[in-house]
């Protein structure tokens, strides 16, 4: 992953251990042999060796052959998002703050003729009552 100077760093590629539950997978993850059911040493020490070099380069494989263009994809897709939140949802929301903020005077302006000398009537009524 590049820093903010734009230098990758090959050896940490997973900083931030987005894939942390991946690094880990072996062989004895995947293949157990319980108890009483055991097969040949040599086969299960074989077997692991193969899983092991199959998997990494299978895993090469994939990356050489797909992984840029899946890389653009997301590239795209996150520049997509982008796009969507810059000139479309952020003026959106905008908007409704507008709107929002002419409805809460509104509002405000109702309370205020309509109920608030209700209240202050009452208030001023009450305010003669003491407690004992």
């Amino acid at each position: 992953m590049a820093d903010k100077t734009g230098v990758i760093d090959l050896v940490n590629r997973d900083p931030n251990g987005l894939n942390a539950h991946l690094g880990t997978l072996l062989f004895n993850d995947v293949i157990g042999e319980p108890d009483g059911t055991h097969s040949i040493d040599c086969v299960f020490k074989l077997s692991n060796t193969c899983f092991e070099l199959w998997k990494g380069l299978c895993y090469k494989l994939m990356t050489f052959c797909c992984g840029c263009c899946i890389a653009m994809e997301w590239g795209c897709e996150f520049a997509y998002i982008a796009f969507f939140h810059i000139w479309m949802l952020t003026p959106c929301i905008k908007v409704v703050e507008i709107n929002c903020g002419i409805c809460q005077r509104m509002y405000t302006m109702c309370i205020n003729c309509c109920c608030t000398p209700c209240y202050e009537s009452m208030g001023g009524i009450f305010h003669h009552f003491k407690r004992t």
